[in-house]
């Protein structure tokens, strides 16, 4: 499969030689490492947040959806905003945002100020990610352009990798604190390299044009209204008017969202570009692994520690079970293309591992081996690994080099905006579920009460305390009951993730059908 674009690119930058490519790459790849390890690490550290600031499940819940709605709100944002006022401007910005954010999160007194630190996280890793992509397919052109994108996937798969073991390792050593303290050491450190990354890419003055305040601040309201009503749904009821306000707001707002956008002459988002099938296709492959590999990624740590005993730190290594396979998957899917595989092969490859391993996580119980979990877990890395970064530069060469921000943000509004859709379907589903199941079996257990609370403070991972917070005479043996309850919501709520899975790998294979990413025809 070739790898040089469709259409004309930008001029690749030979006159300053590997050099100030290599530098440039460099800085791109270690902000990009830090959002995933973010994300994956923060997920570990939530039980010992939630006991530190005795937060419920709501606020805690947002210390991670914070990050993924505001980055799902802002990434197609600033993608249009980068081809505007220049990437690397919009990158450097992202940057700083992101590390003064990350402090303000370690020094963070409350859930609620780090919930809204993590929101201003979300909002500068949505730079990094649409900016940092736009550089790498600026600078680089041809096969090296296809390992410079090969390194973007194996970079962001080894901070998936590496941030549950980090931030275990942080968490009991030094306090959760740290966890945000690192991430701001390593944004310095981007931000030092930017002046390197301006010299290295050519003619990023931007198009002069006039950022679509309108089309971007309806997008944002949109998105931020949808996922409302997902977090808030297991909390105010599916069919309460509030929940259904919020989704009805959501319809609304994007219908207003489109007809804006159709007759903007520089629109946040070019509608056009939803034309191509296969790049929508391409597009919708991280929304599957969303699915597939985030929710678990963010919520398989408590389920460790709240139901199996182990510790954060025997919870973050048994993680690596599941990132490592995306640290390893991105170099072998790009050797595996060089050598004549179909890139599309691969990506249908990735997208069935996706959901045989989430059917096969269903042999999780309190007292599973981590042998017999370990296929499971490494199946479905892999089902995020091999389009990692593949989907990126398959996607992109789909696109005009002029419109590579646009496309580049939309692409991770997609992965972002579908994970923090999924990770907030996924713990209101568990929510709901457990509800349901403690409501049916408190009354078994001499004194316990307050059903509603308990559940919620469980749903959380913080069994003890909610066992404690029900009153009951027994209350050993009512954590145990939260733990087998617990394990059965855990379980349910696989098999639908499962069935997303299933649901969206058919309609990519229908989108990808009828020829090679890449092609025109």
């Amino acid at each position: 499969m070739s790898t040089q674009t469709t259409t004309s690119a930008a001029p690749p930058l030979r006159e300053k030689g590997r050099t100030g490519r290599t530098a440039t790459l460099a800085a791109v790849l270690l902000a990009v490492f830090v959002v995933p390890m973010s994300i994956s690490g923060t997920a570990v550290a939530l039980p010992e947040i939630g006991a530190d600031t005795h937060a419920g499940l709501g606020p805690l819940q947002w210390v991670v959806n914070a990050f993924n709605v505001a980055f799902a709100c802002f990434t197609l944002v600033w993608g249009s905003v980068a081809d505007i006022v220049g990437r690397v401007k919009a990158f450097a910005a992202g940057a700083a945002v992101y590390a003064v954010a990350s402090l303000g999160g370690a020094l963070a007194t409350d859930v609620l100020w780090l919930d809204a630190t993590r929101a201003l996280a979300g909002t500068g890793g949505a730079a990094i990610f649409s900016c940092g992509a736009a550089i790498i397919a600026t600078v680089f052109d041809g096969p090296a352009r296809a390992r410079a994108f090969a390194l973007f996937g194996t970079v962001a798969g080894a901070g998936v990798a590496i941030g549950p073991s980090l931030a275990g390792a942080l968490v009991q050593g030094l306090g959760w604190r740290w966890v945000f303290a690192v991430h701001a050491l390593a944004l310095l450190l981007v931000l030092l390299a930017v002046p390197a990354v301006a010299r290295a890419v050519p003619a990023d003055g931007g198009s002069g044009a006039r950022v679509d305040v309108a089309g971007s601040a309806l997008f944002v309201v949109a998105m931020v209204l949808l996922t409302t009503a997902i977090v808030q749904g297991s909390q105010w009821g599916w069919g309460s008017p509030g929940v259904l306000g919020l989704f009805a707001g959501t319809v609304v707002v994007l219908a207003a969202f489109a007809a804006v956008e159709n007759r903007r002459e520089h629109p946040v988002l070019d509608l056009s570009l939803l034309r191509d099938r296969r790049f929508v296709g391409l597009c919708l492959v991280p929304v599957a692994a969303s699915f597939g590999f985030v929710t678990m990624l963010t919520y398989l740590p408590s389920y460790l520690t709240a139901v199996t005993g182990r510790d954060s730190g025997a919870a973050g290594l048994t993680m690596l079970l599941l990132t490592a396979p995306v640290l390893l998957c991105p170099a072998l899917a790009a050797k595996l293309v060089t050598r004549g595989v179909p890139a599309l092969t691969l990506v249908h490859v990735s997208l069935g591992c996706l959901v045989v391993g989430d059917l096969a996580l269903t042999l999780f119980s309190p007292d599973a081996a981590v042998l017999v979990v370990a296929v499971p877990m490494l199946v479905t890395g892999a089902g995020m690994g091999l389009s990692a970064g593949l989907v990126d530069g398959q996607a992109l060469e789909l696109v005009d080099p002029a419109k590579a921000g646009m496309a580049a943000g939309f692409l991770n509004t997609l992965r972002l905006g579908s994970e923090a859709i999924a990770v907030a379907v996924y713990g209101s589903a568990l929510a709901t579920v457990l509800r349901s199941r403690v409501e049916d079996g408190i009354g078994g257990y001499a004194g316990a009460a307050q059903a509603e609370q308990v559940a919620e403070r469980a749903a959380g991972g913080d069994l003890a305390r909610a066992a404690e917070l029900s009153g009951a005479v027994d209350t050993e043996a009512f954590a145990r009951f939260l733990a087998g309850s617990y394990d059965s919501a855990f379980h349910t709520v696989l098999w639908g993730l499962a069935a997303v899975c299933a649901a969206l790998c058919a309609v990519i294979a229908i989108l990808l059908r009828g020829g090679p990413a890449g092609s025109t025809a």
